[in-house]
This record gives structure tokens, sequence and C-alpha cells, in this order.
């Protein structure tokens, strides 16, 4: 059982000493235990967690601070409550999770099938900028990919994708190709690797002579280009990706509040 030592205060200081930034709320301790539980692999995609009474016992706290915990959680899609079942690990095979990371929308608002078309795979030296946006020196190295996801028959995101090599050892284009998985699924359950979340840049540019000739355009065409970072547990980066979108007969959706 995890204990925690006794909090305590000098009296005698301002109530506000507590603010400083090295306290850490209980729950916020909760959860970092939680979190590390996750990243360890005690609990895996899909999984129910302990109840909260259970929790509440194994680290010595009251059930509502482990109920804030996992609300937070739950609030950053690592978690999720359902109804009279418990509390499981999120999973990218939930297809809620597909539409959480491609925000890319008919302008007819209907669901239109969409299939991931990858045609390479290769590993690369990282240059300075993709180095930079996934936290390693440059030369290092880094799995490449590059496909086309097209929604129906309509190749609508060019993708580069760039990949923290020691994580996703053994990744190759037949792998790639395998199956009906999305590419977040695939990384979850062949690698282990889950992505948590997420922070995109988003900016108008010119489609070149590649991205116009895999999107059906003209060189000097717009697109939207999205470059994301994703992060997995610890909000350790990961993926780096320039996503060039085709908003002819689509757009991006970005629900707010």
């Amino acid at each position: 059982m995890l204990k925690f030592a006794p909090m305590t205060r000098d009296v005698s200081r301002p109530a506000s000493r507590l603010s400083s930034p090295t306290f850490s709320p209980l729950y916020r301790q909760i959860k970092d235990f939680l979190i590390r539980s996750l990243e360890q692999g005690e609990w895996g995609p899909g999984d129910a967690i302990p109840s909260e009474g259970e929790l509440a016992v194994r680290f010595n706290v009251s059930q509502g601070t482990v109920r804030k915990a996992i609300d937070e959680m739950a609030a950053e899609n690592m978690l999720v409550r359902r109804q009279g079942k418990g509390t499981f690990v999120a999973t990218h095979d939930d297809p809620r999770s597909f539409y959480r990371f491609l925000r890319l929308v008919p302008d007819s608002g209907k669901p239109t099938p969409t299939v991931s078309d990858p045609f390479l795979c290769e590993t690369i030296a990282a240059s300075p900028e993709v180095a930079n946006a996934l936290g390693l020196r440059a030369g290092e190295r880094v799995v490449h990919v590059k496909r086309l996801l097209r929604f129906g028959d309509d190749p609508v995101v060019f993708d580069e994708i760039y990949l923290v090599a020691d994580l996703f050892d053994g990744l190759s284009l037949d792998r790639l190709r395998g199956g009906e998985r999305s590419l977040y699924s695939l990384f979850e359950s062949d690698f282990g690797v889950r992505m948590i979340s997420a922070e995109e840049h988003l900016r108008a540019v010119a489609a070149d002579a590649e991205s116009a000739g895999l999107l059906g355009l003209k060189p000097g065409d717009p697109l939207l280009l999205v470059e994301r970072t994703a992060y997995t547990y610890g909000n350790k980066p990961v993926e780096w990706r320039r996503g060039l979108y085709c908003t002819r007969r689509h757009y991006y959706r970005n629900d707010l509040g």
C-alpha cells in the first residue's frame, strides 16, 4: 500500500505559501501515480481500472480525492467512464478517438469512410526542425512515413509523419498497409505507444509539385497546412507530422467550449 507523509505547514507562515510552485494537491499526486501505472502497463488500453474505493484503499486517501484525479484524467481522454460498468483506459480502437485527431469534415456533413494509403516508410536522420519538435538531437534516428488519406475515392490529405525511431522498431510499409486500423490504433496495439494529446498549428500554403500531383491539384493551388506534435504519457513528444489538407469539398472543424 502506498502511503503519503502527513502534509503539515508552519502555522506562523501565511497560508499563501501553499500555492508555491512546489506544492502539488493530493489528487494531483494520485493522478501522477495512476499515469505512471498506465505508462508501466499495469492497465492496458481498454482495460478496466480498479474502483474508486479500491484505489482509495490502495493510496490511503478518500474516495473523493481519487474521484477528482479520475475526473481530470477522463477530461484529458486518458480514461473513459461507462455508466454502470466502471472506468476504463481509453483506447484508439474506440471510433470516437479517430475523430479527436482528424477534424476534417465533408461539406455535406455526412460521415465518409476514410482509407489510409501509406507509400513510404524509411528510417532517416532527423533534421534540426524534426529533432526540435520531437525533443531529439539533430541526426538522431526517426521513422519517416508518407501517406495519402482518402475520403471515399477522393485524396484529401497528404501526410508526412516523423516518429521517434526507438519507440517504433520494426515499423515497415507492409505493417502500415496491413488491416483497416487507424495509424494511432496500430501504434497503440503493436508498439505500446498511445497518443494522449496533440498540439496543432494551422496556416494556408500553396501546393508544391509533389502535393499537387498526389491531391489532384495544380501547383500553387491553396492548401491548409496542419503541423501536429502528438504526445504520449508524461507529455513526451513521439510524433511530428505535416499534413496538407485539400479543402475543395471539406473543411476543418474545431468544437469550442
